[in-house]
């Protein structure tokens, strides 16, 4: 056979049973486009965060006794500092401060400018910024979730912060991060490392926790073990650890849409399969008619294959396209909390697109073979008859 006479019967099959068709189209749009979204919002969140962990330090070091943060003394400073191999030690202040009990809360960060590991995750932010005015008085910079709290609070210039001492500190709003950064920071407040020791009540010698560099990555394992075994109450965390954490975290939440999918899937097949494997007579006094008229098993194949790729590409292309534009356009409204969580501060989270190809490619073969497999195996049993058998 022509392939011209062979596609205008395609077409004209496809228009016949357009209604069919046009059905098992919107299922399976709905279905790409629920699990392709869930996997443009998974990517873009772990992409942001992976690039934000790289201005991180390599460990951090806390004190905890009975499962509570305790202040840093200044003398662990310089002996971690001692350790060869060792580079780039800073002190770090923050904590949380809540506006009301059990209210919403900032993250207070203090940022000894004078340093430049404290404020390397910054560095764009503050080139851009005045630091000779910043320094002189009492300024803050905070996330856009913050000033947009403090909007909604008619905190139009500033915010008096109640330290534990019983006074009042306050601060204007000197500027605002960028929408980029509301994934990290949408509820900081970034202030100089003297003003936020008062606002969370700590002394001039302590700290929050140390952070320090490692530059030799095979060092890691020892330094690790050699600052674990300084103090009994000292607990250090790695780079390595909290990417893992992330990527767990985000691993999980993928994974169980992906169970979801195919779960969903494997019942979508299941029905379409019932439903072929009863063709109506109709369809199959029409591939019966067929034979009957010359075309071999294979030419029937190679109709209905045509035809159920025809469909699979349409569903898989609509599908797509409809994900990324309500996950990278729209923003991924209600979708996106399920991978944000419940937020302190409203967060509005600029999603930055990244498509992973290979996992694309992956739900394509899942579906179109699945898919395919269900069309094809009842329309090979119908071929293989009598032609005079299936015009019955």
């Amino acid at each position: 056979m022509g392939n011209n006479p062979f596609f205008h019967f395609l077409t004209l099959n496809l228009f016949a049973e357009r209604r069919k068709h046009l059905a098992v189209v919107g299922l399976s749009v709905v279905l790409i486009f629920l699990f392709s979204a869930t996997l443009f919002i998974s990517s873009s969140l772990q992409t942001s965060l992976q690039k934000a962990l790289e201005s991180e330090p390599d460990f951090v070091v806390q004190r905890v006794r009975g499962d509570h943060l305790l202040p840093v003394p200044e003398e662990w400073i310089d002996e971690i500092a001692a350790l060869h191999g060792v580079s780039a030690v800073a002190p770090r202040v923050w904590g949380r401060y809540y506006t009301e009990p059990k209210g919403k809360s900032f993250l207070i960060v203090g940022i000894d400018f004078l340093e430049e590991q404290s404020h390397r995750a910054l560095s764009k932010l503050i080139a851009q910024t005045d630091l000779r005015k910043f320094l002189s008085g009492k300024y803050m910079i905070a996330g856009p979730g913050v000033q947009r709290w403090m909007q909604r609070h008619f905190y139009k210039e500033g915010y008096n912060f109640l330290a534990p001492d019983g006074k009042f500190i306050q601060l204007k709003l000197f500027a605002t991060l960028p929408k980029e950064s509301s994934l990290m920071g949408n509820d900081l407040v970034i202030v100089p490392i003297e003003t936020a020791r008062k606002i969370l009540g700590l002394k001039e010698e302590q700290s929050t926790d140390i952070t320090f560099n490692v530059p030799n990555d095979s060092e890691w394992p020892n330094i690790e073990s050699k600052v674990s075994a300084m103090h009994y109450d000292l607990r250090i965390i790695s780079k390595k650890e909290v990417r893992g954490a992330y990527d767990r975290l985000f691993n999980y939440k993928g994974g169980f849409f992906l169970v979801l999918f195919l779960i969903v899937l494997l019942a979508f097949a299941l029905i379409l399969y019932q439903r072929s494997s009863q063709v109506f007579s109709q369809e199959k006094r029409s591939i019966g008619i067929l034979r009957a008229l010359g075309w071999s098993i294979r030419d029937v194949l190679q109709l209905k294959l045509a035809e159920t790729l025809s469909i699979v590409l349409a569903s898989f292309i609509l599908g797509t396209v409809a994900a990324y534009f309500y996950v990278f356009v729209l923003g991924a409204p209600l979708l996106r909390q399920i991978f944000l969580g419940a937020s302190n501060l409203h967060n509005d989270l600029t999603l930055v697109p990244v498509i992973d190809f290979s996992v694309l490619a992956s739900i394509f073969l899942l579906y179109g073979v699945s898919f395919i497999a269900a069309v094809l195996i009842p329309v090979w049993r119908i071929a293989v008859t009598d032609p005079k058998e299936a015009m019955l």
